[in-house]
């Protein structure tokens, strides 16, 4: 059996849909950083999705290549994540998606090492005929969050948002968003394929005692 990041880190990426505090672990991903809707068609963002798949898939089936990545083990692609901030705006402002600035990314095994990732972004690029020179190699240390498991369309993500901060005023603790700690998003639905009503996304916001 593949190893399955959603099945082993249940707390990580199957929270309640009720808010709930969690220490979340440093680790890798790829990233690709960005700005502008992420519904543009053939935009930016659906771009960088492209160039993220691209260097996730490599790096997966790398053990049918010569190259060999040292610690290896089969592994389900974890799903995509996004963190989102707009200039000035704390949270999310869902009425303007033309101001999003973005960082999409892809949660890498601990075995793939930077120059694994680099072997993967020439690869990919020679192979796919994409340029995936996009694509960053990025650790993130999220530290103290609370989540929620929101059921429904993007656009109603204000309310889930709205439980979080309620349960963070009555446990004693704020939002703490800066430079280095944003509205993190994993998309555990694919929203080309499930209807709107169904979509299953984490949505974690960094925190810190009052």
């Amino acid at each position: 059996m593949a190893f399955d990041f959603k099945k082993e880190y249940k707390e990580f990426y199957m929270p309640r849909n009720k808010p709930e505090i969690v220490i979340v672990p440093k680790a890798n991903y790829i990233a690709v950083r960005g700005k502008g809707d992420p519904n543009e068609e053939d935009g930016a963002y659906q771009q960088a999705i492209g160039v993220l798949y691209a260097v996730a898939y490599t790096l997966k089936m790398s053990y049918k290549s010569d190259y060999k990545i040292e610690g290896f083990f089969e592994y389900v692609v974890p799903p995509l994540e996004g963190f989102w901030w707009q200039d000035n705006v704390e949270g999310v402002d869902y009425s303007d998606k033309s101001t999003f600035n973005w960082i999409s990314v892809i949660r890498l095994p601990d075995f793939i090492s930077e120059a694994d990732f680099n072997w993967a972004v020439e690869t990919a690029s020679k192979k796919k005929k994409l340029d995936c020179t996009s694509a960053e190699y990025l650790s993130i240390d999220e530290g103290l969050c609370v989540q929620i498991m929101h059921l429904g369309p993007f656009d109603d993500e204000p309310a889930s948002v709205a439980l979080m901060d309620e349960y963070l005023e009555r446990t004693g603790y704020v939002n703490d968003f800066s430079e280095g700690r944003l509205h993190h998003e994993i998309y555990l639905s694919d929203a080309r394929k499930v209807a709107p009503e169904k979509l299953k996304t984490v949505i974690r916001h960094p925190i810190k005692n009052v």
